[in-house]
């Protein structure tokens, strides 16, 4: 969990470095002092890898930082599955995915963080938005890890009022000026950080860390 002061806010900015694959990215964020390291199980990225290589990155994690696993319209047993022999101690749903699925995932001892493009969160009924604030979120481009930039207008209605992350085509250049203008719990980088697509950069990870750290974080509520 993450600290809090006394006024209920973030002891700094929530970082987490997505669709890592080797162990140096790996230790690049930890040593960076990353909040959560991401690995990618959805079909058809080029971040893909497998729960016995996730699992061989997680060892090295220390206890305190999140590992999560990315999924994206899997069926729920699958990253069950998936999720415990990779040994993450987060999910992370990219789809179409219910608070069903988020409670099955919790009774499996889980954390969670469900995805939303800005659009379909924005399409969502006020109830229902309701419903997810004591969810963690991510706000993300309509199409994860392409490097399409956020798109701030679409939160004209207001942003979420739980624990949330800002991605979608962040990197260290504009990473503080868009975290400063939304006020996310935390932000969230993948193709940000690659010197190409899918490839990963030391340097940009610890220039990612280092620009969004010097944002001060939202509010969040007490049982966060």
């Amino acid at each position: 969990m993450r600290a809090l002061d006394e006024s209920g806010t973030n002891v700094g900015m929530y970082v987490k470095i997505c669709g890592l694959q080797t162990a140096e990215t790996v230790a690049a964020a930890v040593a960076a002092s990353a909040d959560a390291v991401g690995f990618v199980f959805a079909l058809g990225s080029p971040r893909t890898i497998s729960a016995v290589q996730a699992a061989k990155l997680g060892r090295n994690v220390p206890r305190g930082i999140e590992t999560v696993g990315v999924f994206r319209n899997q069926p729920i047993d699958e990253v069950v599955k998936t999720a415990h022999e990779a040994g993450v101690s987060t999910v992370q749903l990219h789809g179409d995915e219910t608070l069903v699925d988020i409670a099955r995932l919790h009774e499996e001892g889980f954390r969670t963080l469900r995805a939303f493009s800005a659009a379909s969160y924005n399409s969502v009924g006020a109830a229902e938005k309701r419903s997810w604030e004591s969810e963690r979120i991510l706000l993300d481009a309509i199409e994860p890890g392409a490097g399409m930039v956020f798109d701030a207008h679409l939160l004209a209605d207001g942003a979420p009022k739980g624990f949330w992350l800002l991605a979608g085509g962040l990197n260290p250049a504009n990473v503080a000026t868009l975290a400063a203008t939304l006020q996310p719990s935390g932000v969230d980088v993948s193709s940000g950080v690659e010197v190409t697509r899918g490839v990963k950069d030391v340097s940009l990870i610890r220039e990612f860390i280092r620009a969004a750290r010097s944002v001060e974080p939202a509010t969040l509520p007490k049982n966060e």
